[in-house]
């Protein structure tokens, strides 16, 4: 794992940040993704990577907390989960966990 952090909100919630390698079906086979999670804490925010198949999250630390710009994005997002494929480019979007880890789509034949 690369590095991550996290940033106490003022309501108690967290938002935790984490820069991973991206899973062979993502982007691009070990391109880092930055992870962004909303939860009323750490443990809940961990858990919920978990529970999305991302078995081996692990949060040591808080090198690399979330920027104001990253705590912006996850906060207004519904579902309170986004990746980046990119995490220093400021150009690349912010995307919906389900994007990264939904299956590869096979090419139609016609």
């Amino acid at each position: 794992m690369a590095g991550g952090g996290f940033s106490k909100l003022p309501n108690g919630s967290v938002v935790v940040a984490i820069t991973l390698p991206a899973p062979a079906e993502g982007p691009g086979p070990g391109a880092p993704v930055r992870v962004l999670v909303h939860a009323a804490n750490r443990a809940r925010a961990l858990t919920r990577l978990r529970n999305l198949g991302l078995r081996a999250v692990y949060l040591r630390g808080n090198a690399e907390p979330p920027t104001p710009d990253e705590i912006t994005a996850v906060l207004h997002h519904p579902d309170g989960v986004l990746w980046r494929a990119r995490p220093g480019c400021a150009q690349e979007l912010w995307h919906p966990i389900r994007a990264l880890l939904r299956p590869a789509v096979p090419a139609a034949r016609g």
